[in-house]
């Protein structure tokens, strides 16, 4: 009889247990989050020059790549080139002139090959009153007239002298037509933006500009062509910066630069084409 007991004993606790919920499986460990490149934002160290431009790729980058955020630094290239040299953090760097480019090189701080992705021309701008009464190149070197350029350590100053050497080289205006113009200089400026202004403002008689940004003043300014045998195009090369904290998004945002539709805002605002 006890036996009996304690076989009925057993199979009621194995009966319980066989009506007892499932032990519950362990979910699958779960992947942690991939880091992503747009994570941090992409920084871009430009010429003034490209600023317009520049913010309106930006906002067509950032919405063909989602998560991603584009900051600037728009100044004089020998200042972003001095400020990448002593550390600042940057991911691109695109220049109003190889020179500046190649300072960086020399120094081994850009990653890649700079690439040329836009090219610019010089041309002279007065106030909208044009009280001065410029009509000609030959009215720059007129006595009194207040002249305003960029430093020659700035892209556009240097393309600036370059322009007077070949004016001063024609017999039209004559071997000392540079240093008449030169004397007429007020103020000289650390970027392109600087004598726009200060044109733009009434504060000089004439300025040397991009055509890009002369463009940007309509309503402001007045523009006097450079012809073409005189004027001095300027080259706009990109690249990455070699220390780039945003590699990856750095080359995305070259990659669109040269596409065809970085290409056509770029041209939108009055920059010729490479090529």
């Amino acid at each position: 009889m006890k036996r009996i007991l304690f076989v009925i004993a057993v199979l009621g606790i194995l009966g319980l247990n066989a009506c007892a919920a499932p032990a519950p499986t362990a979910a699958p460990p779960t992947a942690a989050p991939t880091a992503l490149a747009s994570d941090t934002p992409l920084t871009v160290y430009a010429a003034a020059s490209l600023t317009t431009a520049f913010k309106e790729i930006a906002a067509e980058f950032e919405k063909a790549n989602p998560g991603s955020q584009v900051e600037f630094n728009f100044a004089g290239s020998q200042d972003l080139v001095a400020q990448i040299s002593n550390g600042a953090r940057a991911d691109v760097f695109a220049s109003a002139d190889l020179k500046n480019m190649d300072a960086l090189q020399k120094q081994a701080l850009v990653g890649g090959t700079p690439q040329v992705f836009a090219r610019n021309k010089l041309v002279v701008i007065v106030p909208q009153d044009n009280k001065a009464g410029i009509q000609t190149l030959q009215d720059l070197s007129k006595p009194g007239v207040k002249l305003v350029v960029a430093d020659k350590t700035v892209p556009v100053g240097n393309y600036t002298l370059q322009a007077l050497d070949k004016l001063s080289a024609d017999a039209t205006y004559g071997a000392g037509f540079r240093d008449a113009v030169l004397k007429n200089v007020v103020s000289q400026e650390n970027n392109v933006k600087a004598v726009l202004s200060k044109v733009s403002l009434g504060e000089a008689d004439a300025g040397v500009v991009y055509s890009t940004d002369a463009q940007t003043a309509v309503g402001k300014v007045l523009t006097l062509e450079i012809p073409e045998s005189f004027n001095v195009l300027a080259l706009y090369p990109i690249a990455t910066v070699k220390a780039a904290p945003n590699a990856a998004l750095a080359e995305k945002w070259i990659e669109y630069i040269l596409s065809p539709q970085g290409q056509a805002i770029l041209l939108k605002y009055g920059f010729i084409p490479p090529s």
